[in-house]
């Protein structure tokens, strides 16, 4: 097996005993990334400034390994409150704006960090 960990310094430090990434393959697995400015060490409180500072972090870590974000095949959101989905879909669209990934989107009781969103990806390169 041919196993590598990805880390980005654009990208929050992971919280607990895991890596931001693991690039096995061509596969590039990205853990769940909190809404989290690597820079302030701020969250947003806005669920759609959250949304994009998510997506922001999983960019620098994609970048890092040298994919983009049209490589993502699959993302799952975690969502606090699930009456916040449009407002997440409106920021998460500008992202993908064609083919977009496989998605799944589980409202959960809590996220670390109490933050409103949490999403990981798997990315496929060449």
């Amino acid at each position: 097996m041919n196993k590598e960990t990805i880390f980005s310094k654009k990208a929050p430090e992971a919280i607990g005993p895991y890596s931001q990434a693991i690039k096995c393959g061509n596969l590039l697995f990205i853990s769940g990334q909190l809404p989290v400015d690597k820079e302030t060490g701020i969250m947003p409180f806005d669920i759609k400034q959250q949304t994009k500072q998510s997506l922001e972090n999983i960019k620098h870590i994609i970048a890092a390994a040298g994919y983009t974000m049209e490589d993502i095949v699959k993302t799952t959101v975690f969502v606090k409150d699930l009456s916040q989905f449009q407002s997440i879909n409106d920021v998460y669209s500008t992202y993908f704006p064609n083919n977009p990934p496989a998605r799944a989107c589980i409202e959960v009781a809590g996220l670390p960090k109490d933050a409103g969103v949490e999403i990981e990806a798997i990315a496929c390169g060449d």
